[in-house]
């Protein structure tokens, strides 16, 4: 699975005008973000930014998911340098997203948890389904919430409740997460995307380079986050309570943490 090549783990484009949809299909693993699928996705949009046709992207998952999160079983770091290198390389995709010049709308059916919580708070406008749930779960696998997340989520809803999604793994369905500003727009069950394609389409025909700065301003603290993430994260990768935690999810037990 860790193969790029690997016709299960791909990113589906499919071109309406001049939105371009970009689907996360890695149906074994419920679009979890593997690392061969982020980098095929950071390529997909590199190549959507200079194609001179593409004004607004929209993001989604196949079979009902938006995604599961990262992909615990190619968590294999061994070291504190494998761990930045990984976030170094996850940190290309993070910037590209939030300063790039192609706005984005995320359409969220089922699960959003983890990095696909982080993936879709980087986002520009978030459509939800009704029953779409976000969590964010990092801890339970000891680890740190990361790709932008500690910067991207209390922006969104505070830090009260940022706190508390992080802390206690409070989870959020679509009508809740709209109440609270986790997402702009609820759709019924399985439109989604149909409401996402309109927000694109919307954002397709406005002047591209006001949104281009726009984007660029809001993203302006996020640098310092993804720093301070690097390094706190290479840190977690590499401790007891984190392999404790990766294998206790492949094992589907309770882990046992130790603090160390």
């Amino acid at each position: 699975m860790n193969d790029m090549s690997d016709p299960v783990m791909q990113i589906i484009e499919e071109r309406h005008g001049a939105v371009l949809v970009l689907t996360i299909d890695y149906p074994s693993r419920r679009n979890a973000l593997a690392v061969p699928l982020r980098e095929k996705l950071e390529q997909a949009l590199e190549r959507a930014s200079v194609d001179g046709t593409t004004r607004a992207v929209v993001l989604t998952g196949s079979g009902g998911v938006f995604s599961a999160g990262g992909d615990i079983s190619g968590m294999n770091v061994e070291t504190a340098f494998d761990g930045r290198d990984r976030m170094r390389r996850t940190h290309r995709l993070v910037r590209l997203m939030a300063r790039g010049n192609l706005p984005i709308v995320a359409a969220v059916e089922g699960w959003a948890v983890g990095a696909g919580l982080s993936m879709a708070l980087l986002c520009d406008t978030i459509v939800a389904a009704e029953d779409a749930r976000f969590m964010a779960g990092f801890h339970k696998i000891g680890l740190m919430s990361d790709m932008g997340m500690p910067a991207t989520l209390p922006a969104r809803i505070g830090v009260g409740r940022a706190r508390d999604m992080l802390l206690y793994h409070t989870q959020y369905l679509g009508h809740d997460a709209l109440k609270i500003g986790l997402v702009d727009y609820v759709a019924p069950k399985g439109e989604a995307l149909k409401v996402a394609l309109e927000k694109a389409q919307h954002l397709a025909q406005e002047a591209p380079l006001p949104m281009a700065y726009t984007k660029q301003w809001f993203a302006d603290d996020l640098e310092r986050a993804l720093a301070r993430e690097a390094d706190f994260q290479a840190a977690l990768f590499v401790t007891e309570d984190s392999k404790e935690g990766r294998a206790a999810f492949l094992a589907k037990r309770k882990p046992v943490f130790q603090g160390r």
